[in-house]
């Protein structure tokens, strides 16, 4: 995305133009949120089709094979989607991932629905159509829709049955918010949670399509971004608080995984912050 924030609205003839194209599933590289008013969706995600009835949320990680069909129901159709940088909500989104790991779809109680969620929603969108956007307006606006879908989530949470895989990699979550900052292998963490390397390895994989390692680097880099953006603190460090023994190894992975120097991140989020 060329912007770190991006929300658009489904109505009626927004779903009839989708229904009558071609919509193949297919996966991106931003996390996206749906907050369903009015209507209908079907939803294709985790090799699953689910059909759910306003109202409710749905939570797309980044890299999950999904299609969203939004479907007129009583004549109506009224979707927010909002899309946006890991980055951007650099301090919550791994709680996201947490929260809905097994499951992307939430049924939301209407009297709840028509509260704030959609008014923030709307102030958001609202922001964005201005000619000089604050993007740290923004970005509070969007933990806060974030930190009700939480809520909301746990609220539901007692009624969801985890299956052991879905426990595991919970817990795993778990342990890697409380470590992420240490030097330390993946054999750390099955040990943690008395399992071998390959099966901890599988689990992560058929949940959220990602190695072992490759989510530790991911929350290490999440993390980073958050410190470039929100604090001062020079470059190295950075890269020795998140356990890099050097900062040039952290340069490097930083640029391979995000397509920018640590420097040139941090250039860029703050122009866009302070616009």
């Amino acid at each position: 995305m060329d912007q770190p924030v991006k929300i658009f609205r489904f109505d009626v003839e927004e779903a009839k133009k989708v229904a009558s194209s071609t919509n193949e599933p297919h996966i991106h590289d931003f996390e996206e949120i749906l907050i369903g008013m009015e209507g209908s969706i079907e939803h294709f995600i985790d090799f699953e089709t689910t059909t759910v009835d306003a109202p409710y949320v749905c939570f797309v990680s980044k890299g999950k094979v999904h299609r969203v069909k939004p479907i007129v129901k009583d004549g109506k159709c009224d979707v927010w989607v909002i899309r946006f940088g890991s980055e951007f909500a650099a301090e919550i989104i791994f709680q996201l991932y947490a929260a809905f790991h097994n499951t992307a779809n939430i049924f939301w109680p209407v009297e709840r629905l028509t509260g704030r969620l959609p008014v923030l929603t709307e102030m958001m969108y609202n922001e964005l159509r201005q000619s000089h956007p604050d993007f740290s307006v923004i970005r509070h606006l969007l933990n806060a829709v974030i930190s009700i879908v939480l809520s909301e989530k746990q609220k539901q949470q007692p009624t969801d049955i985890s299956s052991n895989q879905n426990e595991t990699f919970t817990n795993f979550l778990a342990i890697l918010e409380e470590n992420f900052r240490r030097p330390l292998s993946v054999g750390y963490y099955a040990e943690k949670l008395f399992m071998s390397t390959r099966n901890l390895n599988l689990i992560c994989q058929n949940i959220l399509q990602q190695s072992v390692s490759e989510i530790i680097e991911t929350r290490k880099l999440t993390e980073a971004k958050n410190l470039l953006t929100s604090t001062d603190k020079t470059i190295a460090e950075i890269a020795y608080e998140l356990g890099y023994n050097e900062n040039s190894y952290f340069s490097n992975v930083f640029k391979k995984k995000s397509g920018q120097t640590p420097g040139e991140f941090r250039d860029e989020m703050r122009s866009l912050l302070t616009s």
